[in-house]
């Protein structure tokens, strides 16, 4: 049984900290989506069923949250676990996706997360324009508080407001092509300058993306022929999208972008990495700045590079080929994966 509190003001309790939108495919979904981060307070221990009349007040304002499966993954599910006691983030998260439905956006996906610091959170969610996400996302968090303060009544304005900022233009979709993208923990500019390089093309869009770039924003561009995963270690992200299950999942945004058949130049032995990229639809290429590559790489592999005495060899495009010296000021990773990207655009690798 759940015992009833009188809680705070939710509007002093529960705060934005954080909101922006994403473009481009991005660490929560292939979709565009609104991202808010919040602070709840005291609001961390007060659930939905703690306080008296909020459930019964939120639905009545809005009756298609019994539409809402939720994780109970059937009609009113959402609805069932406000009554038995779910928590602020989730349930704004759940309104922001509700009055952007209310106003004519079909929109479904969301996910709450916690952040790093005790009441802190992070929740993202589906939109069709990326103002009226923005807005949602404001009007959500009013909304809930209104309702944990007793005095939500209609949510009639806040749906004519969406409804009028779904008429101006949106922001523009990314449906720029690029020939490579590049992430990972370093080594990035230095893998774009010598792919380009080797190119003998300055102006070949091989873009750099910064892990923490990829996180806020998602990816700056639509498709790209082939991607460069030079390391999941990262560190210019929060430390819970440093563990090795979030950063692994933070990099793997680039093969999403990839084409199909297209080319995703990753480690030797980053077998979770490997695996996405091939369920992905990717061919793979691995490196490793020493002789240890793996049979399980090799035969999962178009192309293998390696270093062998000091020098940069290419296996898998035809003959074994030398690709030079490995130079002692730059690092390993940056040059042996470029020189293998290099190599896979040849015609022997299958371009």
């Amino acid at each position: 049984m759940t015992t009833s509190v009188t809680p705070p003001a939710a509007a002093m309790e529960i705060r934005m900290t954080m909101l922006h939108a994403t473009r481009g495919k991005n660490f929560w979904s292939l979709r565009p989506v609104t991202r808010m981060d919040l602070a709840v307070g005291a609001y961390d221990d007060i659930s939905s069923a703690a306080v008296p009349g909020f459930v019964d007040s939120l639905v009545g304002a809005m009756p298609g949250l019994v539409e809402h499966r939720c994780s109970i993954g059937e009609r009113g599910g959402f609805v069932l676990r406000l009554r038995r006691g779910t928590y602020a983030p989730h349930i704004i998260e759940h309104v922001a996706l509700e009055l952007q439905t209310m106003m004519g956006h079909d929109v479904g996906f969301g996910k709450t997360r916690g952040g790093d610091v005790e009441g802190e959170y992070t929740l993202v969610f589906e939109h069709e324009h990326e103002q009226v996400g923005l807005r949602a996302a404001a009007l959500a968090l009013q909304t809930v508080q209104q309702a944990f303060d007793g005095v939500l009544e209609a949510v009639d304005a806040a749906v004519t407001e969406l409804k009028a900022i779904a008429e101006t233009p949106d922001t523009p979709r990314l449906h720029h092509r690029v020939l490579c993208g590049v992430t990972g923990g370093s080594g990035r500019a230095e893998a774009q300058r010598l792919l380009r390089e080797r190119l003998a093309d300055d102006g070949a869009l091989v873009i750099d993306v910064s892990p923490s770039f990829l996180l806020q924003a998602g990816l700056p561009y639509a498709r790209s022929e082939m991607a460069i995963i030079l390391d999941a270690e990262l560190t210019d992200v929060p430390p819970r999208y440093q563990e090795a299950e979030r950063a692994t999942q933070l990099v793997n945004v680039l093969a999403d972008a990839v084409d199909r058949d297209g080319m995703v130049v990753c480690p030797a032995k980053a077998w979770e990495i490997q695996d996405y990229a091939r369920e992905s639809g990717c061919r793979i290429a691995v490196f490793a700045t020493d002789d240890d590559v793996t049979g399980r790489d090799s035969r999962r592999a178009r192309a293998v590079a390696l270093v062998r005495d000091g020098r940069i060899v290419v296996q898998g495009c035809g003959d074994d080929e030398d690709h030079g010296p490995l130079d002692p000021t730059l690092p390993a990773t940056s040059q042996v994966a470029a020189a293998l990207a290099h190599a896979t655009l040849s015609v022997e690798c299958g371009r």
